[in-house]
C-alpha cells in the first residue's frame, strides 16, 4: 500500500546509508552493476541524493530498456540480469535482496522458498534438460492422433448409415465448429502469458480463478481417464472380431473384450509410465500406421469393386447409391441426429491432448495455437471424406428372388439383397458391419493396423493427459487427500501415483464393455469443459483488463460465449440426466473452494471483473443523494496495528459487518522503519479473524495531522467515513498536557468535519501490545462511553502469523444483558442506532436496550416522545 506523505515528514528515515564498494563504482560480485542501470552525474551525485541529502547506488533515472530485463534470459553460467527495485534505489548497492517476482505463487511456493535461486554457480556442467517437443510431435501429431481414434474407423460408417451423409456432415461440421472455436479460445488464453503444465486446469484456472478451474481440472481429468477405456475398447472391439473370423473364442464376446482391454491398458501403462520420450515414438508410429490405413482406403474406393465386395454391397462410386445413403435412415432405439451426435462427439475432443501437456512443450504459446488448429482443420477434412465415401455402400447377398421382388439399388447392379432386407439379416452394409473400412480397403489389413494405431495413440494421449492434468491440480493443493498423487518422479517429475489412479478408472469403464455405452458418458464432461474454455475466454474479454493481451488475436469474445452456451445446450439434449450430475459436480467443488478459499493469487479475470463492478458502482454512487432511510454508519477505526486493539475491531465489526464500510486508520510516526506501515500483514491479521474491514496507513511527524489526513482522505466517493471511532486516552492524568490537547483536537477536528464521534472505554483498556495477557474486559458496555487508546504504532513484524487472535468480549455471547444508552442532548440518532445495530447480530440480540434521559421530570414524557 502506498503510503500519503505530509511535506513535514523526512522519509530519509526510509533508507539506509549505503557505502560503495570499489572506486570504480561497481558492486561485489553477484550484486547489481551500477553503470547498468544509470549514469552519475559530474560530481558524483545522483538525482535521488540531490533531494533526500542521501548518497544512494542507483540513479533513478531509468537507463533505455532493455529485452533482457523483461524475458527469460537466464542461461547457464550467467544471471539473469533483474530491475532494481525501490527498495533497492533508496538502499544500499550491497543489499542483495531480490526485488518481487511478478509470477503466480502460493503460500506453500513461499514458504519453501524460492527454487528458482542461483545456487549452482560453482557446478561446472549444466543440469540436463528434460524431454521437449516441438509443435508437429508435441501437439499436432498428438491431437491428430487423439481425434481420429476409434470412432472413426468403428462406429463412422454406422453413424453415415443412421443419419445419411447429409445430416452427418452437419454432425462432422458442429463438431468441429464448437471444437475450432474452442482451439481458437484455446490459443487466446494460451499466449497471454506463461503456460506451465497441467494443460486445460492450468488454463482454465489462471483464466477464471480456482473456483471453476479446481473443479473442472477433476472433470477433465476424469473424462480423458474414460476416454482411455472407450479408446481400449475400440481396440478391443477389433481384436475379438478378428478371433471370431477366425474360429477363436476365449469365453464369450463380452468377456473377451474385457480381458484383452485389462491386458492392453496395462501394456500402455508400462508404455506411459517409462517416459515422455518412449510415449512419443510410439505416436509416430501409430500416426505412420494410420495415414498408411488411409492411403490404403482411398486406393480401394478407386479402383473397380470386385465381385466379393460387391457381393458385400460395394459397388464402388455410384450417384443413385450416394443419393439414398444421403438421407437419414434412423435405426434403433438410439436412432436420433443428437443420439448420433453423442457417439460421435468424443471422437472431436482430443483438440486439447497437445494442450495437456504443456509442461513438456518447447514453446507452448507457439506450439498450442499452431499445432491444435491444423490439427483440426485436417481431421475435419478427412471425416467429411471418409463420410462420404462410405456412403456408396449397400446391402448384402441374399437368395435369387424374380427381378420384379427385386428390393434395394442392388438389383440395378445384378445382385438381390431382398431376403435379408426384408427379414433384417444383412451381415454388411454400413448399417451392419462395424468393420465396413476393412472392407472397402485396398488391403484389409492395413485398416486393421490403422484400427490399431488410432485406438492404441488416443488411449496413449488420454493415458497421458488425465494424469498430467490432475498432478497441476494436486500440486496447487486446493482440495484434501489428493496431494498424495501429485508426486513427481525423473526429470521430467513423471506422475506415476495419477497414472496407476487413471489406470485404475479406465479398467473399471472396460468392464462395461460397450462401445456405445461408453462414448455418451464423456461427452458432457468435454462440453463442460469446452464451455468453461470458452467462458474463459469471453470473461477474460469482456472484463478490459490490462493484463488481457494474448498475442493470438484470431478470436472472438461473442463467438466464444456463443459456443459456450452451445456447449451447455447440447449436454442437456444429449443426456439431461448427465448433463445436471456435470453441472453438479462443478457446482459443489465451486462451493468448496469459495468456503476453504485457498491461498493462492493467479491474476484471474475474475478478479478484474471484481474490480470493474467495485468501480461501476462507486462511481454509479455519485448519482444516489444521500436519505435518512439508507444513512449507514461508515466508521474510521483508530486502531494503530488493528491486532493491538482487537476489542476496538471487534465492538465496531458488531455493527458493520455485511451492512457497512469500516476502515482500520494507523498513523505511523515518520521516524519508524518501514515495516511498521505494512499494510499486507494488517490486512491479513483481519481476514484471519474474519474481519470485513480495510486497512489506512499514513506517516506523519504528529499523531493529530495524521489522523486529520484520514478524516480527509479516507474513502472513495460516497464509501467513504461519517464516524469516527477511537479509544479513551487512559494515561490523561501522567502524560504531558500537549498530548490530552492533541487528543482534544482531534475531536474538534472531527466534529468540524461534520463526522459521528464514538469513543470506546474499557476497564483494563484496549491496548494489548504492552499487555498480552489481554483477555476479556469489562462484562457489561455503556454504548455511549465506549474507548480505546491511541498511540503510535509499536513494531508489528509479521502479524499474520506472529501475532496472536485473542478472544474478546465481543465475541461471545452477552445473554440476557443491558445495553444502557445515556441521552444527553438530540445527536441526530446516533446515539441510538448502533445499540439497536448490536442487538441484530446474533450474540447481542437477547440484550434489553435501556435509555436514561437527563433533566426536567416535567418534561419525561415529551423527552421520551422525541
Amino acid at each position: 500500500m502506498e503510503l500519503p506523505v505530509v511535506s513535514d515528514v523526512n522519509l530519509s528515515a526510509f533508507r539506509s546509508n549505503p557505502t560503495l564498494s570499489a572506486a570504480n563504482g561497481k558492486a561485489g560480485p553477484g550484486r547489481f552493476e551500477e553503470s547498468g542501470f544509470c549514469q552519475r552525474y559530474g560530481d558524483g551525485s545522483s538525482l535521488t541524493s540531490r533531494v533526500s541529502e542521501v548518497l544512494t547506488g542507483y540513479e533513478t533515472l531509468d537507463a533505455p530498456p532493455r529485452y533482457d530485463f523483461y524475458a527469460n534470459t537466464e542461461v547457464w553460467g550467467r544471471r539473469r540480469p533483474l530491475r532494481p527495485s525501490l527498495f533497492q534505489l533508496h538502499g544500499s548497492p550491497e543489499d542483495d535482496s531480490r526485488p518481487p517476482l511478478y509470477e503466480e505463487t502460493t503460500a506453500r511456493q513461499m514458504e519453501e522458498g524460492d527454487s528458482s535461486e542461483d545456487e549452482g554457480d560453482e557446478q561446472k556442467e549444466p543440469p540436463p534438460d528434460p524431454t521437449r517437443f516441438g509443435w508437429v510431435q508435441g501437439v499436432l501429431i498428438r491431437c491428430m492422433l487423439n481425434i481420429w481414434g476409434v470412432i472413426l474407423y468403428l462406429r463412422l460408417p454406422w453413424i453415415t448409415a443412421q443419419a445419411g451423409i447429409g445430416l452427418t456432415w452437419v454432425i462432422i461440421l458442429l463438431s468441429s465448429c464448437i471444437t475450432g472455436i474452442t482451439g481458437l479460445s484455446t490459443s487466446a488464453i494460451a499466449t497471454n502469458g506463461k503456460v506451465k503444465g497441467g494443460g486445460t486446469y492450468f488454463l482454465i484456472s489462471r483464466s477464471l480463478g480456482p473456483e471453476l478451474g479446481g473443479s473442472i481440472g477433476l472433470i477433465f481429468a476424469f473424462a480423458n481417464a474414460v476416454a482411455v477405456a472407450m479408446h481400449t475398447v475400440g481396440f478391443s472391439e477389433t481384436v475379438t472380431d478378428l478371433m471370431r473370423e477366425n474360429g477363436a473364442v476365449m469365453v464369450d464376446k463380452t468377456n473377451d473384450i474385457r480381458i484383452i482391454g485389462i491386458i492392453t491398458v496395462t501394456c500402455l501403462l508400462g508404455i506411459s509410465m517409462a517416459g515422455m520420450a518412449w510415449e512419443s515414438k510410439a505416436q509416430i508410429l501409430f500416426f505412420l500406421l494410420i495415414m498408411i490405413s488411409f492411403a490404403s482406403y482411398i486406393v480401394g474406393t478407386i479402383i473397380p469393386a470386385s465381385e466379393e465386395k460387391q457381393a458385400k454391397g460395394f459397388f464402388s462410386y455410384r450417384g443413385d447409391i450416394f443419393a439414398e445413403n444421403f438421407v437419414p435412415s434412423w435405426r434403433g432405439p438410439g436412432g436420433s441426429f443428437f443420439g448420433m451426435f453423442s457417439i460421435f462427439f468424443p471422437s472431436a475432443t482430443g483438440i486439447l491432448a497437445g494442450a495437456n501437456i504443456s509442461g513438456d512443450l518447447k514453446n507452448p504459446a507457439v506450439a498450442i495455437p499452431r499445432g491444435t488448429l491444423l490439427a483440426i482443420f485436417w481431421t475435419t477434412f478427412s471425416y467429411l471424406v471418409i463420410s462420404a465415401t462410405i456412403g456408396v455402400l449397400n446391402d448384402t447377398l441374399s437368395a435369387s428372388t424374380p427381378p420384379d421382388a427385386c428390393i434395394g439399388l442392388g438389383c440395378d447392379y445384378g445382385w438381390d439383397f431382398t431376403e435379408c432386407i426384408t427379414n433384417g439379416t444383412c451381415k454388411y452394409g454400413i448399417s451392419n458391419y462395424y468393420q465396413s473400412l476393412s472392407m472397402v480397403a485396398a488391403f484389409a489389413p492395413l485398416i486393421t493396423a490403422g484400427i490399431f494405431g488410432a485406438t492404441l495413440s488416443s488411449a496413449l494421449a488420454c493415458l497421458v493427459s488425465a494424469p498430467k492434468v490432475f498432478q497441476c491440480l494436486c500440486l496447487d493443493h486446493l482440495y484434501p487427500l489428493i496431494g498424495f498423487f501429485g508426486k513427481g518422479y525423473g526429470k521430467n517429475q513423471e506422475p506415476l501415483r495419477a497414472y496407476l489412479l487413471t489406470y485404475l478408472i479406465a479398467s473399471c469403464f472396460i468392464l462395461i464393455a460397450e462401445l456405445n455405452t461408453i462414448a455418451p458418458i464423456i461427452s458432457n464432461f468435454y462440453l463442460c469443459s469446452y464451455a468453461l474454455i470458452n467462458f474463459s475466454c469471453f470473461h477474460a474479454s469482456i472484463t478490459n483488463s490490462p493484463g488481457w493481451r494474448p498475442s493470438f488475436r484470431f478470436y472472438s469474445k461473442w463467438l466464444s460465449l456463443l459456443i459456450s452456451i452451445i456447449c451447455v445446450v447440447i449436454m442437456f439434449l444429449l443426456t439431461w440426466w448427465a448433463a445436471i450430475i456435470a453441472i453438479g459436480v462443478v457446482l459443489f467443488f465451486l462451493g468448496y473452494t469459495l468456503y476453504k478459499k485457498p491461498d493462492v493469487n493467479w491474476g484471474s479475470s475474475v478478479q478484474a471483473s471484481s474490480y470493474n463492478m467495485a468501480l461501476n458502482h462507486c462511481v454509479g454512487l455519485n448519482l444516489v443523494e444521500d436519505h435518512v432511510k439508507n444513512y449507514r454508519p461508515q466508521c474510521l477505526v483508530l486502531t494503530g496495528p488493528p491486532s493491538s486493539r482487537p476489542a476496538l475491531v471487534d465492538l465496531v465489526q458488531c455493527f458493520t459487518k455485511d451492512l457497512s464500510l469500516m476502515i482500520c486508520g494507523n498513523v505511523v510516526d515518520g521516524a519508524s522503519s518501514p515495516s511498521d506501515s505494512d499494510g499486507n500483514a494488517h490486512v491479513s491479521w483481519l481476514n484471519h479473524r474474519k474481519v470485513k474491514a480495510f486497512y489506512r496507513g499514513v506517516v506523519a511527524a504528529k499523531l493529530q495531522g495524521g489522523v486529520s489526513m484520514l478524516l480527509q482522505g479516507a474513502g472513495l466517493g460516497r464509501i467513504k467515513p461519517n464516524v469516527l471511532v477511537m479509544g479513551f486516552k487512559q494515561n490523561w492524568r501522567t502524560d504531558s498536557p500537549q498530548a490530552a490537547h492533541s487528543y482534544i483536537s482531534i475531536l474538534h477536528d472531527a466534529f468540524d468535519l461534520q463526522y459521528g464521534v464514538c469513543v470506546l472505554r474499557m476497564r483494563d483498556g484496549l491496548d494489548i501490545s504492552f499487555n498480552q495477557g489481554f483477555d476479556a474486559g469489562p462484562e457489561s458496555l455503556n454504548a455511549t462511553s465506549a474507548q480505546t487508546t491511541i498511540k503510535a504504532s509499536s513494531s508489528t513484524p509479521d502479524i499474520a502469523e506472529i501475532v496472536p487472535q485473542p478472544t474478546t468480549v465481543f465475541q461471545k455471547t452477552q445473554g440476557k444483558k443491558t445495553i444502557d444508552v445515556y441521552w444527553l442532548s438530540d445527536d441526530g440518532g446516533l446515539t441510538l442506532l448502533l445499540p439497536y445495530l448490536l442487538t441484530r447480530r446474533k450474540r447481542w440480540a437477547r440484550c434489553k436496550v435501556r435509555v436514561f434521559v437527563g433533566g426536567d421530570s416535567d418534561k419525561k414524557e415529551e423527552q421520551r416522545n422525541e
